[in-house]
């Protein structure tokens, strides 16, 4: 009932009601971006939820464009901003996906949605995790991990996709606004992880 019903339904009230309290903030970032950034104000990307069904995710920009002398845009680690890395610190970068979780691309809690070219990636027991709808909040706070190897990652997230309850997800909330004074206090903004594709790519070497 929770998992099919109650989940959903909590979704679009919270997320209804987090656009509306967190409007104010929202137009200051928007604000503060434009000076600190440019344009353009929001970061897109394709991501994959459910089913495997892909969307196209926004986020607050956190990187300059600055590029090369060839035109090609230089490394992450390059283009973060100390203003950026506080956005991503802080996950003020993932307010926009409030509209998300209200359309139903994702849910408050669920496995973090990442790029449509990483399923031929997954292994079958991996593929579980998109049982359920992707989440702002993912499983892995539970265990105080905020730089899991992917390996971790899916572990969690399989673990959650497979056993969600209400109370599993309450938990997650609360571990995630604790979470974020820690984040902050270890400068996780700063926080880089080699993509997947690499990841694999190393180990079948």
């Amino acid at each position: 009932m929770y998992r099919n019903y109650i989940k959903r339904i909590l979704d679009i009230g919270c997320s209804f009601l987090g656009s509306i309290i967190c409007l104010p903030i929202l137009i200051l970032i928007i604000i503060l971006i434009r000076i600190n950034l440019g344009k353009p104000i929001f970061f897109k990307q394709q991501r994959v939820s459910k089913n495997n069904r892909i969307f196209t995710m926004y986020k607050f920009r956190t990187m300059t464009q600055a590029k090369d002398g060839e035109g090609n845009l230089l490394p992450t680690e390059l283009r973060l901003t100390r203003f950026g890395s506080f956005l991503r610190s802080t996950s003020l970068d993932e307010l926009p996906e409030l509209i998300h979780i209200l359309k139903g691309d994702l849910s408050i809690v669920g496995p973090r949605p990442l790029l449509p070219e990483y399923i031929p990636l997954y292994t079958e027991y991996e593929m579980q995790r998109h049982k359920v709808r992707g989440g702002l909040l993912p499983p892995e706070v539970l265990h105080g991990n905020f730089t899991p190897t992917w390996e971790q990652q899916f572990e969690y997230e399989v673990y959650y996709a497979n056993h969600v309850t209400f109370l599993m997800d309450m938990k997650i909330v609360a571990t995630s606004l604790k979470g974020i004074f820690k984040r902050n206090s270890m400068n996780y903004g700063n926080y880089i992880r080699g993509s997947l594709s690499e990841d694999r790519n190393h180990k079948s070497v």
